[in-house]
Order: structure tokens, then sequence, then C-alpha cells
């Protein structure tokens, strides 16, 4: 089993900051890729970005320049930092992780249970 918690989330004015963190823990041979997503009330899930174990990293169009991803591969965390925040980033923030639990096994996804961003003035 791998459990995946998330912690950052909060209420934030336009404009402002938030780091996000989010650590797995459990059966965890080898971590490769990892990731932020988001879903806001009525949308669908989407990537807000990813970083692979080697620290190559991707983001949504709508948040490059403003959000920063970056990992721990020794602690097995992921983060977030988000600047310069916008109403329209309003969502509940999900990491996840592709995890290799032991040797010789394929990799699957993990999910955290998510945190709550608001934005509002």
């Amino acid at each position: 089993q791998v459990q995946l918690v998330e912690s950052g989330g909060g209420f934030v004015q336009p404009g402002g900051s938030l780091r996000l963190s989010c650590a797995a823990s459990g059966s965890i041979f080898r971590i490769n890729d990892m990731g932020w997503y988001r879903q806001a009330p009525g949308k669908q899930r989407e990537l807000v970005a990813s970083i692979t174990s080697g620290g190559r990293t991707k983001y949504a169009g709508s948040v490059k320049g403003r959000f920063t991803t970056s990992r721990n591969n020794a602690e097995n965390a992921i983060y977030l930092q988000m600047n310069s925040l916008k109403v329209a980033d309003t969502a509940v923030y999900y990491c996840r992780a592709d995890v290799i639990q032991a040797w010789h096994s394929a990799s699957s996804d993990s999910w955290g249970q998510g945190t709550q961003v608001t934005v509002s003035s």
C-alpha cells in the first residue's frame, strides 16, 4: 500500500502565494513521475504540473511562469510553489505518484486525498 498526503492548501487573496507539499509513504521501491492535478467544481480534473525522477518539469499553460514544482527523491516528496494566484486557480489540488512497489514490479498510480485551494478577495 502507498499513501500520499497533501498539505499546504488554504485561502488566499488574488496575487498571493501558497506552497503545497505531498509526501508518499508505504511500500515504495522507486517513484517515477510525480505530478499535481486540480479539479474545480463542475470541471474535469486537469494536469497542473509534473516532474520526472530526473527533475524534468512540465506545466499547464495556464500556470506557466507562476507555479513551480520540485521534488525530493530521498523523501518521496513533491512540492508546488504557487505565486500570483488567480481566482481561476481555485480548486481541489491532488498529487499523483507513479510508484514501483517492488523490484521487477509494474508501476501504478497512487493519488492523494486532495487539498482545497481557494483564491478570493
